[in-house]
């Protein structure tokens, strides 16, 4: 996958899924602009792909604020020209309560920075990709960071539940909307990824032993483990890449197999 002379934007590009992101288009050739309210992870982040002999710069933003997203992009295109991959990645898990309990307040705060921060990301950015696609001929490639909890309820969770679809339908939509203009736009599903979002989930669901829920989680994977940061960043890579070409309006899930259901199956096809 090479990214030689493109420009690369990453939401929540300061750890986790973001920062393997963002590492993996440098180490493709692309200059990159790490995005993140969190000033320390987000400069680690360009330290990072600076000292592999990368190009990259780091600028603060609240993704819910419009002028914030407007000030990245701006950021990228006096910096670097253009934008030719963005992973709008950015998001929180929220708290872990049933929904007749569930804060109105915790709810508004999950929806604004899952749903209503992939959307200003894509409001500003789509306009850049059409603008170079009328110039040049070639657009570029968002990738929505969404989950299985897009595809699949889970308990407890009902905001990122719904922001999560949420992502999904602005995927689609979006992406029916910019083909003609040479733009794709996909979303990426991870399932348990161990990350610190994973791990402050699980402490949510038992403060005393979070290590037994991803022990359980883990059992109901088909490949018996939680993924990898790195391994979502390659299916992001991959539909930013040439290679996926031909792929848009969709959403590829990286989770071991949990959704398929596959864990509780022996070979006999008996559970």
């Amino acid at each position: 996958m090479d990214f030689s002379g493109k420009v690369a934007v990453v939401t929540g590009g300061g750890n986790g899924i973001g920062r393997a992101t963002a590492l993996g288009f440098a180490r493709g050739g692309a200059r990159v602009v790490v995005v993140d309210r969190d000033t320390v992870g987000g400069a680690e982040t360009v330290a990072e792909i600076r000292a592999a002999g990368g190009e990259a710069i780091f600028t603060p933003a609240d993704v819910t604020k419009s002028a914030d997203v407007a000030a990245y992009v701006r950021l990228a295109l006096d910096t670097f020209g253009r934008i030719d991959c963005f992973h709008n990645n950015a998001g929180i898990e929220g708290k872990i309560a049933h929904t007749a309990d569930y804060a109105e307040d915790d709810y508004d705060a999950v929806m604004s920075v899952n749903a209503k921060g992939v959307f200003l990301g894509m409001r500003h950015v789509l306009p850049v990709m059409i603008a170079q696609s009328q110039a040049e001929g070639r657009g570029g490639a968002v990738v929505n960071t969404a989950s299985v909890a897009g595809l699949a309820p889970s308990a407890g969770m009902v905001a990122y539940v719904a922001s999560k679809h949420a992502v999904l339908g602005m995927t689609k939509v979006a992406a029916a909307e910019v083909g003609r203009n040479n733009i794709r736009v996909n979303a990426v599903c991870p399932g348990p990824i161990a990350t610190r979002m994973t791990r402050d989930i699980a402490r949510q669901v038992s403060p005393n032993n979070p290590d037994a829920v991803e022990a359980r989680y883990s059992s109901s994977i088909p490949l018996g483990r939680y993924g990898t940061a790195e391994e979502v960043a390659n299916v992001v890579l991959f539909l930013c890449s040439d290679l996926a070409s031909n792929v848009t309006g969709t959403q590829y899930v990286v989770d071991g197999g949990r959704l398929s259901g596959a864990a509780g199956v022996t070979s006999n096809g008996m559970r």
